[in-house]
């Protein structure tokens, strides 16, 4: 089975700034809420969303700094295996897979800044959520735990 690694080593430093090629500046972000719902109760995130293949590879690379409640998440239209490396990506990240049925499948804890080794899902997802380094075992989210968003299930 071949393993998807989002690849963001296209991304020019003017993306970074805000401006492409063109001269076009990057529109805000748009943010949706979400949830974790874990053992100690529920965590809320405001997320940036990465549907197209442009916003999955830019991701959250050049970002100096992440709040606490922020996040990005990569949606895929049908599920499939993930593996993300931390190329360019400035600050540590929990990436967590989720499954088709929004309940998360798999943590990476603090993946470290600049690693190029691909930090597989370990099964098929239909989202990957990264979230600021650490934050994952300051809530308590655990594989096992529901996310919830628009993309999943409602249990």
């Amino acid at each position: 089975m071949a393993r998807r690694m989002i690849d963001r080593r296209g991304l020019l430093a003017g993306l970074a700034l805000g401006a492409c090629a063109g001269g076009e500046v990057w529109a805000a972000p748009r943010l949706e809420a979400m949830e974790i719902v874990t053992s100690r109760g529920r965590a809320r995130f405001q997320v940036e969303i990465a549907a197209t293949r442009a916003e999955q590879q830019r991701g959250l690379m050049f970002r100096k700094a992440l709040a606490p409640d922020r996040g990005m998440l990569f949606i895929y239209k049908r599920p499939q295996p993930a593996a993300y490396w931390m190329k360019n990506t400035l600050i540590p990240l929990d990436i967590i897979y989720i499954q088709p049925d929004g309940r998360i499948l798999s943590i990476v804890r603090n993946a470290r800044p600049h690693d190029e080794t691909p930090l597989s899902s370990g099964g098929l997802v239909l989202g990957v959520l990264e979230i600021a380094g650490g934050r994952a075992a300051q809530l308590g989210v655990l594989p096992g735990d529901r996310v919830l968003h628009r993309i999943f299930p409602k249990a």
